[in-house]
């Protein structure tokens, strides 16, 4: 038998991940990340949630974020998602936790769980609150357990849970959120980095060693065009369309390629002062533009 073409063969599949890496840092290839629009930018007056989804899917979005609601009416969105080639990414969950520790979720986490499995949905959470100091965390406290057994409930659904970093709550700051999720320590627990909150907080200069250090824990990721030297929760320069703003996204995208992230990207519309097809238009067409382009597109929009 000739092992010559199954040698070269071999060689060739040994390479591949090696060239692939090397054009995507070289801004060669397409960005593989599905991208994704959360409801903040769609689910606006006047469309059924039919028509929502139809629009989303007629502009060429991978798939949706929701927010919480009863866990029948998740799925019912969930599977109208997929008749449309639609997924549902994320869905927005809250939490809350007191000074002394003392962790509570809303009551419809679990049967939510349970209603989406096999959807492949992460589940963001969002805890308020002012808990503990993020330093004085061993691993071993209650909040941390109880964070563990949703990560392992998840992991029973086929699902996973992203800590949700959001302004004036707990885990406002990415960089807590991404200790804390370390502490968790289960495979289906991480973090989404959210920029028009980091930037909201003031960590617009420190993004790349952040995604850096959320490397292992980055389950997705939410972008949108903003200004530069913001620094506060400005959401009118904060969370534009995807093709303004004077914020290099490209900071962003370049670092996540590097970090060969391939989660999903979504697209972040809170309180953009347009109707929806004129918000997710020239989002998805920016979108297009950077991803294909290689990083250094975004300096250029």
């Amino acid at each position: 038998m000739n092992r010559t073409p199954v040698l070269l063969l071999a060689a060739c599949l040994v390479l591949l991940p090696a060239v692939w890496i090397s054009a995507v840092e070289h801004g060669d290839a397409r960005m593989p990340n599905p991208f994704y629009a959360m409801d903040t930018a769609f689910a606006r007056p006047g469309l059924s949630t039919e028509q929502q989804l139809d629009m989303v899917a007629k502009l060429g979005y991978a798939g949706i974020a929701w927010t919480e609601t009863a866990p029948d009416k998740a799925l019912a969105v969930a599977q109208q998602a997929e008749k449309r080639g639609l997924k549902m990414f994320t869905i927005y969950c809250g939490a809350t936790v007191t000074p002394r520790g003392e962790l509570t979720c809303s009551s419809q986490i679990v049967p939510m769980m349970k209603a989406l499995k096999g959807h492949g949905t992460i589940l963001w959470l969002h805890i308020g609150g002012g808990g503990p100091a993020f330093d004085s965390l061993t691993g071993g406290e209650p909040l941390v357990k109880k964070l563990r057994s949703l990560a392992e409930e998840a992991a029973a659904n086929d699902l996973r849970i992203a800590i949700y970093p959001h302004v004036g709550e707990w885990t406002a700051r990415f960089g807590d959120a991404t200790k804390l999720a370390r502490l968790v320590d289960r495979p289906r627990f991480g973090v989404c980095f959210n920029l028009c909150h980091a930037l909201a907080m003031g960590d617009e200069s420190r993004i790349v060693p952040l995604l850096e250090a959320a490397r292992p824990v980055l389950f997705t990721v939410t972008i949108n065009g903003a200004d530069r030297g913001v620094g506060k929760p400005d959401w009118s320069r904060l969370i534009r369309t995807l093709d303004r703003g004077t914020f290099d996204v490209g900071i962003v995208l370049r670092k996540l390629r590097e970090i060969g992230f391939t989660g999903p990207i979504g697209f972040q519309g809170y309180a953009i002062p347009c109707d929806s097809r004129s918000v997710l238009t020239p989002t998805i067409q920016a979108w297009r533009k950077l991803s294909a382009a290689g990083p250094s597109a975004a300096a250029e929009k």
